[in-house]
């Protein structure tokens, strides 16, 4: 399903694809705002940067998102302060406000056009139980120096309990700002491919080999921002993360509205509202009712978006509607940095939990940093290869029940149904958007076995 931010990659010319062997200093894998970011910074650099994209630039998460530029990651603080401590709460706060700043910096240095407005961030309830959880939200966020704010009313015609108010955030059109930066690349000397699906990354002495379906790219250094690692092992991401698929509507309510922010519940299921300009119209953006792909689905989301919506503006009429995936990382921390420990000069950042946007750009700073051998003052917090106990056990668990039960079944018990290429769990049918989709880690795939999003990069059977 296109997006309406993926409507501006039509108005683009396509990238060549990779036909021969070619030679660079860092090869980047995947073609969203993390990849197009890191090319960015290390072409900026002097680095001779190389970007393969699978299929159009920005065409999977990076188009799904709701383009919202904000340190407000739901109610986010209080757990990280009960959690990691108040120091690691405050250096995450520290770093997303600072990729906001990058960003907002990069637009106007690059002179890019993509609709970049300052607005205010809230979370809000409409449950008499979650009120409490929004006013500790207040009071973790002022402990750590965020001007925060608790409110009992918003501008948007919702009946509230309360909402966090947080100052000085942003939206702006994604995509858009994603070919702003390519120019910028292309002034720089960075290449970028599209249609190249990486099939492997082989490892020599001093470089890696990262290979496509017709030619191949030669680098020391390699970046693997593709939304879910495209490598399996030694990283086992798969055992860290799970990947949750949400679900977009843009409506023209036929009602003059203004607001002064971008707005996100508490309880679930959540329901994110954003105003989007489209010429001179005011739309409104709903995205919600996530869920962790390949599980049954709740019913059909898009109706129930549409059926919240209605209630508040009855005239709301739908422009477009899409899903979009992203990972959840079980201590509701990026990975950035490091693939592993055992394969040099890969780094990898995943593991965004929804709100992609300031950590693509925090993403690209670390890797940028640690290519270049300098030191960041984010890297540890965000650390990819971090050990420590996992805290999320029942979703740790979980993740390894479905697994294993998934990988059992089929091989033991024999059941006749597609299997995901990645890990060999088995697929279940999506009748909502006539996919197979992988309960294990998020690999979808359409009605014919081809590959939609990964991890996985090969096809499967469908008999």
């Amino acid at each position: 399903m296109k997006s309406f931010w993926g409507l501006e990659i039509e108005k683009h010319k396509e990238f060549e694809n990779l036909k021969n062997n070619i030679k660079a200093d860092v090869c980047i894998v995947g073609g969203g705002l993390t990849g197009i970011s890191t090319a960015y910074y290390l072409s900026k650099a002097g680095k001779k940067a190389v970007l393969l994209e699978k299929d159009r630039i920005c065409s999977r998460t990076s188009s799904g998102t709701t383009g919202k530029v904000t340190s407000q990651h739901g109610l986010i603080y209080k757990y990280l302060e009960d959690e990691h401590g108040k120091e690691t709460a405050k250096e995450y706060f520290e770093s997303n406000e600072k990729a906001i700043k990058n960003i907002e910096e990069i637009i106007k240095k690059e002179n890019i056009d993509c609709d970049f407005e300052k607005k205010k961030a809230y979370v809000y309830t409409k449950s008499e139980k979650d009120v409490e959880k929004i006013k500790e939200e207040v009071k973790a966020t002022k402990q750590i120096g965020i001007e925060s704010e608790f409110v009992k009313n918003i501008d948007l015609p919702l009946d509230i309990l309360g909402a966090i108010k947080f100052e000085n955030q942003a939206q702006f059109h994604p995509v858009k700002y994603a070919y702003g930066l390519i120019t910028a690349i292309i002034k720089n000397n960075g290449k970028i491919y599209e249609k190249s699906k990486v099939t492997d990354i082989e490892e020599n002495d001093e470089y890696y080999k990262i290979l496509t379906e017709k030619g191949c790219v030669i680098a020391k250094d390699v970046v693997i921002a593709t939304r879910y690692p495209i490598i399996t092992f030694p990283g086992y991401y798969f055992l860290k993360m799970y990947q949750s698929t949400s679900y977009a509507i843009l409506f023209d309510t036929h009602t003059e509205f203004e607001t002064d922010g971008f707005f996100i519940n508490s309880e679930e299921p959540k329901i994110s509202f954003r105003k989007v300009k489209d010429g001179d119209k005011n739309l409104l953006l709903v995205v919600g009712y996530d869920y962790k792909t390949g599980t049954e689905v709740i019913g059909n989301c898009f109706e129930y978006l549409k059926k919240y919506v209605t209630n508040i503006f009855p005239l709301a009429e739908e422009i477009i509607s899409w899903t979009a995936e992203d990972c959840i990382s079980l201590d509701k921390i990026p990975y950035i940095g490091n693939f592993s420990k055992m394969m040099k000069n890969i780094y990898v950042a995943t593991g965004f939990n929804k709100w992609g946007i300031t950590s693509s750009n925090i993403s690209a700073n670390i890797i940028t940093d640690k290519i270049l051998e300098k030191e960041n003052e984010y890297e540890d917090i965000y650390k990819s290869s971090r050990l420590e106990i996992i805290k999320n056990k029942d979703e740790e668990l979980n993740m390894m029940k479905e697994a294993a039960n998934s990988i059992v079944i089929k091989r033991i018990k024999g059941v006749e149904t597609p299997t995901c290429t990645h890990l060999g769990c088995k697929l279940s049918w999506n009748e909502l958007e006539k996919t197979w989709d992988c309960p294990c880690h998020g690999s979808r795939y359409d009605e014919y076995g081809n590959v939609i999003e990964g991890p996985a990069i090969k096809n499967t059977k469908v008999n």
